[in-house]
């Protein structure tokens, strides 16, 4: 890909993810944008230190759980040792605590797992735009709006109909099933009407977050059978 970023080059990339699918899949989904390029991966903190010992890096694509030590260990080893690589922590970690420590970090933008390439997209094209802001500010109103392109845009309505309480609901009854569960088994455990539970099941697919496939094995026709997507 050859979008110009602020330098006049491209804005190089290091995935740094231990599964080795999701690993693939961000640096495809990198590759995908304009201006951007993934450079390499690595599985461990270990491997991401030598390849920014090799090759000069822009931004880390980083997950936060490696099997070496937390990415964050890894984001303040590499500011001790003079690195000003900015970093996109990748990761299902919900912990606001962590995020905080992150921000502190050089940590510009999370992305929760499972996510689309939409959502990567989005972060990558607001951190270009970050990126790319040079000269001297006006004014605080230039400033604002210099940190405002790397916040995300607030979140989506929901369709009509449903709520966030119950989604939420929703969600976690099914990430708290790891082989899945049909609609029916989500209402009697969320407690609402199976086809509302559907509706909640079938926004979660719509949005990348789950996947949905018939049940074989009953009389008569196959009921839907859903599960949360743990990875992207």
């Amino acid at each position: 890909m050859t979008g110009p970023d602020a330098t006049g080059g491209t804005i190089r990339v290091l995935v740094v993810e231990d599964d080795p699918v999701a690993a693939d899949a961000h640096v495809l989904y990198v590759n995908r944008v304009p201006g951007f390029t993934a450079i390499g991966k690595a599985h461990s903190a270990a491997e991401a230190h030598r390849a920014l010992e090799r090759t000069p890096v822009d931004l880390l694509l980083l997950d936060l759980h490696l099997p070496d030590g937390h990415g964050l260990q890894l984001a303040r080893s590499l500011r001790a040792a003079g690195h000003h690589t900015d970093v996109i922590a990748v990761t299902s970690a919900r912990d606001l605590a962590v995020v905080r420590e992150g921000v502190s970090l050089g940590v510009v933008q999370y992305v929760l797992k499972p996510f689309t390439f939409p959502t990567l997209r989005d972060r990558l094209v607001r951190y270009a735009e970050f990126r790319a802001a040079a000269g001297e500010a006006g004014g605080q109103d230039e400033v604002d709006r210099a940190l405002a392109t790397l916040r995300a845009p607030g979140p989506a309505a929901l369709p009509k109909g449903l709520s966030s309480p119950t989604l939420e609901r929703v969600t976690r009854t099914l990430r708290a099933a790891p082989e899945g569960l049909t609609a029916a088994a989500a209402a009697e455990s969320v407690g609402i009407s199976r086809i509302t539970a559907r509706r909640y099941l079938e926004h979660l697919v719509e949005s990348g977050r789950a996947a949905r496939s018939p049940q074989y094995g009953q009389v008569g026709r196959p009921e839907l059978h859903y599960r949360w997507l743990t990875t992207v």
